[in-house]
């Protein structure tokens, strides 16, 4: 049997083994494949973001980034998966402003835990949303928006892709500050959304600039603001909400990179060093901002931050409107 003072002297050299051969593995990273997670189906906005965002970042790293999508549940599943992988920086979750967000203020029971459950790397971009009606409205822009509908409380409806959404959440929002009512008509997806406002079946809508611009273009909407702190080059004639005068309005959607909790720092420095570099890139820059985003390459702590912040406030607005989902 060892003595005492040998099986602590042991127990050291082991540890110190043991922080040795983690840091080498920490300072080889990548050596092998990262698995991205993207939590919704293949071909939408957020699978092309999260392709882009991963061939780059993988350029950076010297090594390949292969995106898998894992949808279902507004998200949840793929992000469980990633909550409960091992938290080594081989997958790693493309994390939007529902998975990270509106899902947290809305759902009953969330199978996972939105800040605790993940490592923040770095937020990618920002997506702005726009409120637009339909072509046959009464009114051209914010002011003649809200005297319409305060003249006529009750009559006007606004279409989402569901409930609980961010374009459910942004609308009500909206609507508690600029004090009109507005039915809510939620659908199974943006697309018979747009359907029926296009239509004039419904009066309205709030979805991401980049759903929304092909009907701007087309005339087929007609855009009253857009929910960003500057106007968007892709619409440089709509005014931003606080142009319109409403105050204090923040919603938009995002994509984040996040791995599992527990990820070490070095690999964390890695990631968002790679992430940063690869989102200053002009091609990136110019290939988000076609698809409506701009990009942010935040520190870890300030994504932290946006992800909190975004629950806390999301959470005021469906406790305010009485939205949950099971």
């Amino acid at each position: 049997m060892l003595s005492k003072p040998l099986r602590a002297l042991l127990a050291g050299s082991l540890a110190v083994l043991s922080f040795s051969l983690s840091a080498a593995a920490d300072a080889a990273y990548p050596d092998k494949p990262i698995r991205m997670i993207v939590p919704f189906a293949p071909g939408g906005t957020a699978d092309i973001i999260g392709r882009l965002f991963a061939d780059r970042l993988g350029a950076e790293l010297g090594q390949s980034i292969v995106v898998e999508n894992k949808a279902g549940a507004g998200g949840s599943i793929g992000t469980r998966y990633v909550a409960d992988s091992a938290p080594d920086g081989y997958t790693l979750l493309l994390a939007s402003s529902s998975t990270h967000g509106s899902n947290a203020a809305v759902y009953k029971k969330l199978s996972y835990d939105p800040v605790s459950d993940f490592t923040p790397i770095t937020l990618i971009e920002t997506v702005p949303g726009v409120l637009s009606v339909t072509k046959s409205f009464p009114a051209n822009d914010m002011a003649g928006l809200i005297a319409e509908l305060k003249a006529k409380p009750d009559t006007y409806t606004y279409a989402s892709s569901g409930t609980g959404g961010l374009g459910n959440l942004a609308m009500e929002l909206f609507k508690s500050i600029a004090k009109v009512d507005v039915l809510h008509v939620p659908y199974k997806g943006a697309g018979p959304a747009f359907t029926d406002v296009i239509s004039g079946q419904v009066a309205m809508i709030w979805e991401p600039i980049a759903a929304e611009l092909p009907f701007i273009r087309n005339g087929q909407l007609k855009p009253i603001a857009i929910a960003a702190e500057t106007r968007s080059s892709e619409l440089p004639e709509v005014p931003t909400f606080k142009e319109a005068g409403i105050e204090n309005y923040n919603a938009q959607a995002w994509n984040g990179l996040l791995g599992p909790k527990g990820m070490p720092d070095e690999v964390v420095a890695k990631l968002h060093g790679a992430s940063v570099k690869a989102l200053k890139d002009p091609a990136m820059v110019q290939k988000l901002a076609q698809l409506g985003g701009a990009v942010v390459a935040s520190s870890p702590q300030e994504f932290h931050k946006v992800i909190v912040d975004d629950i806390a406030k999301w959470k005021r607005v469906a406790k305010e409107s009485n939205i949950q989902l099971d």
